[in-house]
């Protein structure tokens, strides 16, 4: 349940103002078909986040345990950090858009979950987290969370969520995380 629950909250506070979340409201307002635009999120955030909490896992299996907490505690308090670093706006490309909602959102946001902050977030929770599968319904779950309020009601809640203060809890919140793995070892020993 931990894990289920540390990746729904990590994700979904990591999510607001990202590039992605203004995709979805970009994506809201060339589509009228809001279920279409969901349920492409919803697919490529499972495909995007199942792979990396897959990848997360498997290189945990071949590092020790103590290494592992150092390399992930750092890597959870530099992704904190990273939080703090406003996203470019991208613009997607109007060929992909032809394709119509499910199919363009499924895509794009896929795409723009590649090296994204939440991806990285998943890697590393599919690392700290033995149970892969809770940690991918938790990051979907997450992303779920932060986009579909977008896809219905983008333009008013831009208006009035604060992304630099969402951010900055995000990365309290990171960093507390990276803490508490570095001192795992620490206390086991």
């Amino acid at each position: 349940m931990e894990a289920i629950l540390t990746s729904i909250t990590s994700v979904a506070i990591a999510e607001i103002g990202d590039k992605t979340q203004l995709l979805a409201l970009f994506l809201a307002t060339k589509y009228r078909n809001k279920t279409a635009i969901i349920l492409g999120i919803f697919v490529a955030t499972v495909l995007n986040h199942g792979i990396s909490a897959w990848l997360g896992n498997s290189i945990s299996q071949f590092m020790s345990e103590f290494w592992l907490s150092i390399l992930v505690g750092i890597s959870f308090i530099l992704l904190g950090l990273w939080l703090l670093i406003p996203d470019e706006d991208e613009q997607p490309s109007a060929r992909f858009l032809k394709w119509g909602a499910f199919s363009a959102t499924t895509f794009l946001f896929f795409l723009a979950e590649i090296g994204d902050k939440t991806q990285v977030a998943t890697v590393l929770l599919g690392a700290h987290f033995d149970d892969t599968l809770a940690v991918v319904i938790g990051s979907t779950i997450g992303m779920m969370l932060a986009n579909v309020p977008v896809v219905f009601a983008g333009q008013w809640l831009i208006a009035r969520i604060n992304p630099t203060i969402m951010h900055k809890w995000a990365c309290a919140l990171f960093i507390l995380i990276g803490i508490i793995t570095l001192c795992r070892p620490l206390l086991k020993g």
